[in-house]
């Protein structure tokens, strides 16, 4: 690490502000899944046995730069309450003289937790004065928060102009270790594998891992466009037209450089995702009037065997529709397949964390990342302004 962690600050007797991710998917006024709370919950503990007192920040949902009940924190500070097992009242704001108060009411041990910060809009125009204002509520500031590291937001960049030390949290530590690992100091041969839906949304992300892979495996949506590039067809699936050119030149670049690109030999085609089951044919056998939803049994094997043979691994991206049964099997069997290999292993992304979890095989990964499209944005090798705005370790 260059950066300082929370573990180089002397946080006894300070009021730390720590900039969390709790972006959490609420149902009927509950928390539906708690992962990123969960996650979050050893630096909280690290800077309350230190002897701090914590002024924990975040976002939820997209509320347009305005109050809105519907992404209150509420239902956050409920659950953060079962969690750690100690009071965590939400303050009516984030910034402001009474949210002041109350943060400098506080005891060493105790937390409080601030309103959304997007219910401002200056959270994410980067704005200098609400930056400020946020930082007159703490003595120092800890961004555990990697899966917004790709915002340049107030309570990301900014406020490190006004609060120092800025140190990374033990998740954003863990987080920049382990992607640092992929990036700087793999073990070899080390394959990347991704999926989804878009070619487009990826692009960045395949031209750099050519330069650092030994293997590409492309499944999931996105294999269509270069299925396509390759002049099969591929029935009603989904292609992006406008870059058959472009992962074209990506095939024959990989080429030049040697680098494997694995793709699926065999699908599981239907008429729709709501189609109640699908039927195995080989890309070259792709009915004009079905979509590709799944990658088949022969392809799974093929993406197994480029794992076996790999010592570290990045996965981002499903290989098909796995929310529903019968496109699962290539998704689930992968994640199963990378969960036995010998290599050290890191997934990326909401739906290639839920697919491990659902596999049953989570405890096997090397690390789950918390994060989307930082996670993306780092493995592109761009700098990220959260990170770039920590405090350099002397």
């Amino acid at each position: 690490m260059v950066k300082l962690t929370v573990e180089d600050l002397d946080l006894g007797g300070k009021r730390v502000f720590v900039r969390a991710d709790l972006n959490v998917p609420l149902a009927e006024g509950r928390v539906g899944d708690d992962t990123r709370l969960q996650a979050i919950v050893p630096t909280l503990q690290h800077c309350l046995k230190a002897g701090a007192a914590v002024v924990l920040a975040s976002h939820l949902g997209r509320p347009k730069g305005k109050p809105d009940p519907n992404y209150s924190l509420a239902p956050v500070a409920r659950r953060l309450e079962e969690v750690l097992g100690q009071a965590v009242p939400l303050a009516s704001d984030c910034v402001g003289e009474a949210v002041e108060a109350r943060a400098r009411q506080l005891e060493p041990g105790q937390i409080l937790l601030l309103e959304n910060l997007r219910f401002h809009p200056e959270e994410e125009a980067n704005d200098a004065a609400f930056a400020q204002a946020l930082a007159r509520l703490a003595d120092c500031y800890v961004n555990d928060a990697f899966g917004a590291a790709h915002r340049a937001h107030a309570s990301i960049e900014a406020i490190t102009r006004y609060l120092s030390p800025a140190a990374a949290g033990l998740l954003m530590q863990r987080e920049l270790e382990a992607l640092g690992r992929i990036l700087e100091r793999p073990e070899r041969p080390l394959v990347a594998i991704l999926g989804g839906a878009k070619v487009s949304d990826k692009l960045a992300l395949v031209e750099n891992l050519l330069e650092r892979v030994e293997a590409l495996v492309i499944g999931g949506g996105m294999a269509f466009t270069f299925l396509a590039a390759l002049g099969h067809g591929v029935g009603r699936s989904l292609v992006e037209p406008e870059r058959i050119e472009l992962a074209r030149g990506v095939l024959v670049k990989a080429g030049q450089r040697g680098v494997r690109v694995v793709l699926p030999v065999d699908m599981v085609v239907a008429e729709s995702p709501e189609s109640g089951e699908g039927r195995v044919v080989a890309v070259r056998e792709i009915p004009v009037h079905l979509m590709g939803l799944d990658i088949g049994p022969l392809t799974l094997a093929r993406f197994g065997e480029a794992v076996r043979g790999a010592r570290t691994v990045v996965w981002n991206g499903p290989m098909g529709v796995f929310e529903r049964p019968p496109f699962a099997a290539g998704t689930l069997g992968l994640a199963r397949a990378l969960a036995a290999s010998a290599a050290f292993s890191v997934v990326g992304g909401g739906d290639t964390a839920a697919a491990v979890h659902q596999a049953g095989v989570a405890e096997k990964i090397g690390y789950i990342s918390t994060a989307g499209g930082a996670f993306l944005e780092f493995l592109e090798g761009r700098a990220l302004p959260g990170v770039q705005a920590l405090t350099d370790r002397p």
